[in-house]
């Protein structure tokens, strides 16, 4: 209560709905309002124009303590798939991305994801090229570079790959083939967000 009352005297709004704060980074009505959508093989907690600004609030507005409480939910949402999973990884970013922002907000969730499962985090994956972000592409996986991801060790068995939001699922793709070039039988994914959700069709 206190920490939500000092956020609230520095200015901090809530990044769920833009009210006061009266817990630390996230109010209690959007701390009860979080859940775990399921579609086919992909667990999200909703459509961008509902949870995007936690999204960015991770992404953007360095508010990494945010990653355990939006891991919650989404953990929730895994373990009731029931998916035999192996381990969990996250999409990579660049370096220079990495260094700028301090951390990687895939790799926060994907980590504490992870932990809540009781199961092993790796770091699979590495980005190897550079591409514009999702936003302002157009929809498929055919404008992004096969090789934009590479496997950085063997894996086997199903996994879990995490990333913030899937917007039209080109990026998502190009790292589940990666994966599975790494050694994974089948990929499962976990978001935060969903901006399309056309993107979520294949896997319904």
């Amino acid at each position: 209560m206190l920490w939500g009352f000092l956020e609230g005297l520095l200015g901090h709004l809530c990044p769920g709905c833009g009210d006061r704060l009266d817990c630390p980074l996230l109010c209690s009505r959007c701390r009860a309002g979080l859940g775990a959508f399921a579609a086919g093989e992909m667990v999200y907690l909703g459509l961008y124009g509902r949870v995007g600004g936690l999204a960015r609030a991770l992404k953007y507005g360095r508010r990494a303590g945010l990653a355990p409480l939006l891991a919650r939910p989404l953990a929730e949402g895994v373990r009731a798939q029931a998916w035999a999973l192996e381990g969990v990884t996250a999409v990579p970013t660049l370096l220079p991305r990495l260094l700028w922002r301090g951390y990687n907000p895939p790799e926060l969730l994907a980590r504490e994801v992870a932990r809540l499962l009781g199961l092993p985090y790796r770091r699979v994956l590495s980005r190897v090229r550079y591409a514009p972000g999702q936003p302002t592409r157009g929809r498929g996986r055919g404008r992004l570079p096969p090789d934009l991801f590479a496997p950085r060790a063997r894996v086997e068995g199903a996994w879990l790959l995490v990333d913030d939001v899937l917007t039209s699922g080109a990026t998502f793709l190009r790292a589940r083939e990666a994966l599975l070039r790494a050694g994974a039988s089948r990929v499962y994914g976990a978001f935060l967000a969903v901006r399309d959700p056309k993107a979520l069709g294949p896997y319904r």
